[in-house]
């Protein structure tokens, strides 16, 4: 049995805390919402998030932050990627010992452009910190709670991480696989939501299996050239960080980022559509940082250029389309 506290009441970190404690280990998990923690305490579920999935009963809930950081010295960081250097920071503060962080954000920072375990290993002092390592891959949290057959992937740059990671979560429906390539793991989770919220918009505009498909494979293409030119294995994205995280997020309705662009598809301004979404939607964030990189590193990526203009540039979707599709000839 190993002590884990999760940072974040979202639905990932709840359903992940759920196959901790299933899985035998002692869950602690801190958050800011009292509505949320009182919940989880005396009735044992998530409605903001999991609708009425019944957690585990062992499950403690908690807003003190002291109480978190003292709890565990292993920590599940399941927080947006724009809220990760602020309670981050806040926790090294409290920090004594050393800490194994492992973290399921799927982003990348603006302005700095740093992969999450960068911005952990900025924020943690040197002598607090015991290890970074990932959590990915193709599992939406409400099926996860439910036991549905999921497999991911976990990675570090420390192979006992790894393992670690692999031994605290794997079970009878999570199956994890360790992956070597951390940068490669993190970018597939990050740039897939990018194409994620490009296939919303597809969707939303009443285009039909060609053209997603078609974004999907050009998407692939996109983000492996990226992912190569930042120090990936391109290999990495035709694994569960890669091709299996985008088929998952580009085709379901669970997903946040797919739901946004099909709200945009819709017509309604990006505005109107975060607001009426409950939940934070890295690819908003994700796709500024993309593009950014894109130019810097001098790219080719049409499809992030396009969700760009549309998100930051009010371009309409129709005009991004239209552009996508009369680009100039290629070779695939």
């Amino acid at each position: 049995m190993v002590q884990v506290t999760v940072y974040g009441t979202g639905s990932f970190g709840t359903a992940l805390a759920n196959v901790l404690a299933e899985n035998g280990h002692d869950v602690l998990m801190w958050g800011k919402n009292n509505e949320t923690i009182e919940q989880i305490n005396s009735q044992h579920v998530n409605t903001k998030y999991l609708k009425n999935a019944e957690l585990n009963h062992q499950i403690k809930a908690t807003n003190d932050l002291t109480q978190a950081v003292t709890f565990a010295d292993v920590y599940l960081i399941a927080l947006p990627t724009k809220a990760i250097r602020e309670v981050l920071g806040q926790i090294d503060a409290l920090i004594t010992n050393k800490k194994i962080f492992i973290h399921v954000a799927k982003g990348i920072e603006n302005n700095t452009f740093k992969r999450v375990s960068e911005m952990i290993e900025d924020t943690i002092s040197s002598e607090h910190n015991d290890g970074i390592g990932v959590l990915s891959g193709p599992s939406h949290a409400e099926e996860v709670v439910i036991k549905q057959p999921t497999t991911v992937a976990a990675s570090s740059n420390s192979e006992t991480i790894s393992k670690l990671i692999q031994d605290l979560f794997m079970n009878d429906y999570l199956r994890v696989y360790t992956n070597s390539d951390l940068i490669g793991v993190e970018l597939g989770g990050a740039l897939k939501n990018v194409i994620a919220v490009a296939s919303g918009v597809i969707a939303g505009m009443g285009f039909g299996d060609n053209a997603k498909a078609a974004l999907m494979t050009r998407g692939l293409a996109e983000i492996s050239r990226l992912g190569e030119t930042l120090g990936a294995d391109p290999m990495t994205f035709l694994g569960l960080g890669g091709i299996g995280d985008l088929i998952v997020t580009c085709t379901s309705t669970h997903s946040r980022n797919y739901t946004l662009g099909y709200k945009l598809g819709e017509g309604k301004s990006l505005d109107t559509a975060l607001d009426e979404m409950n939940m934070v939607v890295e690819g908003v964030y994700t796709t500024k940082s993309v593009y950014q990189l894109s130019k810097k590193y001098n790219v080719d990526m049409p499809i992030t250029e396009a969700l760009y203009n549309v998100l930051f540039e009010n371009t309409p979707v129709e005009e991004s389309v239209k552009y996508l599709m009369e680009r100039g000839k290629k070779a695939e």
